[in-house]
């Protein structure tokens, strides 16, 4: 099955703490073109050591076929030339609202991004910024209003389609919203779910992570409109499910819808 080769397919790898050469082998059996790893506390490049072993890592990858397109870390001068080593283009990180609220969150993040400007320059790193449901910066317009005074070859969106779904945006207006400064698209589902019965006082809801086929993200919308706007990048399928002892096997069915889509141009 053959895809556009501008976009290339990447995977989270959250759910894998397994050492790095048989998580490659289990990426690349499923036919991912690489990965985004978690610089993170027990997983594969911990943040402490991300100069010592990023680089590596990158480079044992390779030897698979793979490439590390991202990592969710921390944006530290280390971490950033760490990436630029280890040829890794960007690091994604999320915008959680602090309890000084939403305005003094977003001049504070901002000003965070001024003050790393520098190094971004310095090595040709990419700060990619994320949109996530609950308390965060969870919509299209919320990252264009927090991002758009950024060039986008250093601070740009990384557009997630479980969350847009789940805030009830319509993906091809929020695609319109953020494209001026995407630099990565998030292939997820998920459904509200009712997390109480009917006898409760107030109901209450949560997300439960799915499939690609059966959540609120329509991914055959999302992958036409992607197309008809020329999309060239990464498509990072996150990995995310409510049911963990089944991670491997979505995952499978999930890459190869995702290519389907792709290969057809968006349609069903």
């Amino acid at each position: 099955m053959s895809t556009s080769p501008a976009i290339q397919f990447s995977v989270f790898t959250k759910p894998w703490k397994t050492p790095l050469p048989e998580l490659a082998a289990l990426v690349k059996s499923w036919g991912f073109d690489g990965i985004e790893l978690p610089v993170r506390p027990g997983y594969q490049v911990l943040p402490e050591n991300v100069a010592r072993d990023l680089p590596p890592a990158a480079k044992l990858l390779a030897d698979y076929g793979l490439k590390i397109f991202s990592v969710a870390g921390p944006t530290d001068e280390a971490t950033i030339a760490a990436c630029a080593e280890a040829g890794v283009p960007t690091i994604r990180i999320m915008a959680p609202i602090a309890a000084d609220g939403y305005l003094a969150t977003e001049a504070r993040l901002q000003d965070e991004f001024e003050s790393r400007l520098p190094l971004l320059k310095q090595y040709g790193v990419q700060i990619g910024v994320q949109n996530h449901t609950d308390r965060f910066i969870c919509n299209a317009m919320g990252l264009r209003h927090l991002l758009e005074r950024f060039d986008p070859r250093y601070v740009g969106a990384v557009w997630d389609a479980a969350h847009n779904a789940l805030n009830g945006e319509e993906p091809e207006l929020a695609l319109e919203v953020v494209w001026s400064h995407l630099c990565m698209v998030n292939f997820k589902n998920a459904f509200w779910l009712r997390a109480n019965g009917p006898e409760a006082e107030q109901a209450a809801w949560r997300p439960w992570w799915t499939s690609g086929r059966q959540g609120l993200a329509s991914w055959p919308r999302v992958a036409a409109e992607l197309q008809r706007r020329n999309y060239q990048g990464v498509i990072c399928l996150t990995a995310e499910y409510s049911d963990e002892a089944a991670v491997n096997r979505l995952i499978a069915a999930d890459i190869t819808y995702a290519r389907q889509l792709f290969a057809a141009g968006g349609a069903q």
